[in-house]
């Protein structure tokens, strides 16, 4: 599978953002999908991800309540919605896939996924 995010940019703080991660060569119903990001001196953090089992996302505490992922079957994408963002939420932001059935304490580790896209840059700055 392939992935490719989109949708970074700058932005003020408190605005939003909606991030794309796009799917080809295969169908996102065979995957779990997690975002993570990558600030400037900082390790990788997963912060969300989707399993494609029906159970419920995982967010990390630092963007739950204000980070909403989502999945769109038909157009092969998963959505990561970015709203209250705050100047500790800049990062370059990737998406990732793995068919392995992740159980909810895998999904935000970036050892469980093998296929990345490239990243996103999000900044928040006024």
């Amino acid at each position: 599978v392939q992935l490719q995010a989109s949708g970074g940019g700058l932005v003020q703080p408190g605005g939003s953002l909606r991030l794309s991660c796009a799917t080809s060569g295969s169908t996102l119903g065979a995957y779990d999908i997690g975002w993570f990001r990558q600030a400037p001196g900082k390790e990788r953090e997963g912060i969300s991800c989707s399993r494609r089992s029906s159970g419920s996302p995982s967010y990390a505490p630092s963007v739950k309540g204000r980070f909403t992922i989502s999945r769109d079957r038909a157009k092969n994408t998963v959505f990561l919605q970015m709203n209250s963002l705050e100047p500790e939420d800049t990062a370059v932001y990737y998406c990732a896939a793995t068919r392995r059935g992740l159980i909810l304490s895998q999904c935000r580790r970036d050892e469980s996924y093998e296929y990345w896209g490239q990243g996103t840059l999000v900044t928040v700055s006024s």
